[in-house]
């Protein structure tokens, strides 16, 4: 499931990154504009479009499991239990996590998300050869998916939890999936947006306001290639 997930990510970044930028997550949108990698204005479209492509996304995978989703639970559309099928769309907590630590969880697994893309696009870091950007953030989700995703599904992305947790409300499961896990539904929404925040302020205090400064580097003095050898052996 984590590697599905993932490569998803991967298909949706090549298929749109020439045009867009590849963004599919509302928190990744937000930092971009926060950190002034993306202009604020574009940012309701990006989001409208990330909600509005989760719903449809989620109408069509409904419409193509009906007859599975149907036969599973004997036409039931169940939220809890051994035969609940509305954990296929949206995130839902494990019955040992409270709010506060399913809260914290999705903080820090979205911050994790936005240091390592910030790290990824960096030209002045180690960066990526270009076009295998997706694949890398892939392989970035499938880690983070797979080290936190026990408690809650790791969301870490406000559209790909709301619009399906929506969609299943009105498709038959009720709008008992907001209320489930003691109105868990608001976490996978402002968690990623906090986790993305502090995500991307980490990586400009820790990694990006230290990188050297090209303009300010200075030419080594032409009277003294010995220092110039040195430098490049080192």
């Amino acid at each position: 499931m984590n590697v599905g997930f993932a490569m998803s990510v991967v298909m949706a970044i090549y298929a749109t990154g020439g045009v867009s930028g590849g963004h599919i997550n509302p928190a990744v949108s937000f930092a971009m504009c926060l950190f002034g990698r993306m202009k604020w204005f574009k940012l309701p479209f990006y989001v409208g479009a990330q909600f509005l492509g989760a719903f449809v996304g989620a109408a069509t995978l409904f419409g193509i499991y009906y007859d599975g989703l149907m036969s599973f639970a004997g036409g039931k559309l169940l939220i809890v239990g051994e035969n609940a099928t509305a954990q296929i769309f949206a995130t839902y907590p494990s019955p040992y996590l409270s709010l506060e630590n399913a809260f914290a969880d999705q903080v820090v697994a979205t911050m994790f998300l936005l240091m390592l893309v910030f790290a990824i696009f960096d030209s002045r870091n180690l960066g990526v050869p270009k076009g295998l950007e997706p694949i890398v953030i892939g392989l970035l989700i499938i880690v983070i998916s797979s080290s936190l995703g026990l408690n809650s599904g790791c969301a870490m992305n406000p559209a790909r939890d709301l619009s399906p947790r929506l969609f299943t409300a009105l498709a038959g499961w009720g709008f008992e999936v907001f209320t489930t896990g003691k109105n868990f539904w608001w976490i996978p929404v402002v968690g990623p947006l906090v986790g993305a925040a502090i995500g991307g302020l980490v990586y400009v205090l820790i990694i990006e306001i230290h990188h050297p400064d090209p303009d300010l580097e200075a030419e080594p003095p032409e009277d003294k290639p010995e220092k110039c050898e040195l430098s490049v052996i080192m």
